[in-house]
């Protein structure tokens, strides 16, 4: 089966959806390809909304627990329901994503489910349950997003050796965490489990913390994590992550050479960054290159390809989801 659009989008997070949503306010066909079974993209799934409300009823609890007394306010049984706690998160998710759909049911566009690849100009075949489909587009725009990078000797399986899409649904608090990486991400879901009871130690190759932010608000913001119980081993290269029968044994040795160490924890969270999706795409079938990070360039969100667009993470810039938003719109 072929059908005809004015636009083909490839992937339904912030990006693809308000690209969608623009191009048919403005008169155009649009079909929004997602392989997902929901759409949103990670910002809804496995990202921004979970983690705010993670970040939020965790920071309840431990005012409840710590600083209410303090205020005058006598509290007595205050208990952790992490069941419950990660339920209200999943329902806040599923309003969400639900939201996006009724948009784009509201706004006539297409929503087609399955993997899309590139096949030549103007040309998309979709791969789904249903088999293969081909799309034709006068244009196409790529917003396939990120996914989290991984460490050589370290292999992620997202229940005790996780990335942040694991670190969102641990079905309990772990004893001792080790977060690799002291980026945003790392930080913020390192804070939540602390602020729920886990020893957490943050292991960064950097000699600081918030790689890109100012250095100043890195020195103060270490300060502030550190008051809160988060304990800081800089300067440290993992070397890797051996898997015990109870316990996850991190090696790590000093970046600037010296003797390794060893750390051991229950889970160990991964959140060195994240790359650029552009695996399976049929980039080459239209002389698209991205460079060895998997970055696709742009010059006004054009690739080198004529009719085939690029938004959001998967192109330069900061990987944000209102930073695809705007470009989608754009």
């Amino acid at each position: 089966m072929s059908e005809s659009y004015d636009v083909v989008i490839i992937g339904a997070g912030p990006g693809g959806y308000n690209c969608a949503t623009r191009c048919s306010q403005l008169g155009l066909t649009v079909a929004l390809i997602e392989k997902d079974q929901t759409l949103g993209g990670t910002c809804l799934n496995v990202g921004c909304i979970p983690s705010k409300a993670m970040l939020h009823a965790s920071e309840l609890f431990e005012t409840a627990s710590k600083d209410l007394a303090g205020m005058g306010i006598e509290v007595s049984g205050v208990k952790l329901n992490l069941d419950q706690m990660l339920k209200q998160k999943a329902e806040a998710v599923t309003a969400l994503t639900n939201g996006v759909a009724y948009i784009m049911k509201k706004n006539k566009v297409t929503v087609i489910r399955g993997s899309g690849r590139i096949a030549g100009p103007g040309k998309v075949i979709v791969t789904g349950a249903a088999g293969e489909q081909t799309l034709a587009a006068k244009h196409i725009v790529i917003a396939t997003g990120s996914e989290p990078a991984t460490l050589p000797g370290v292999e992620i399986d997202e229940e005790r050796i996780v990335s942040s899409t694991g670190a969102l649904s641990l079905k309990q608090v772990p004893k001792k965490l080790i977060l690799i990486g002291a980026g945003i991400i790392g930080l913020e879901l390192g804070s939540v489990w602390r602020r729920l009871g886990a020893e957490v130690t943050v292991v960064e190759y950097l000699d600081r913390i918030i790689p890109g932010a100012d250095g100043e608000i890195a020195k103060q913001a270490q300060r502030v994590f550190a008051k809160q119980g988060m304990d800081f081993k800089l300067g440290m290269k993992v070397t890797g992550v051996e898997k015990q029968k109870s316990k996850l044994k991190l090696t790590m040795e000093p970046a600037k050479g010296g003797a390794a160490e060893t750390l051991e924890a229950d889970v160990v969270l991964v959140a060195i960054g994240r790359r650029p999706y552009t695996q399976g795409l049929g980039l080459e079938t239209v002389g698209i290159v991205p460079d060895k990070r998997g970055v696709i360039a742009n010059d006004h969100y054009r690739t080198s390809a004529p009719g085939v667009w690029v938004v959001g993470d998967v192109t330069t810039g900061p990987m944000l989801a209102h930073k695809a938003e705007d470009e989608a719109t754009a």
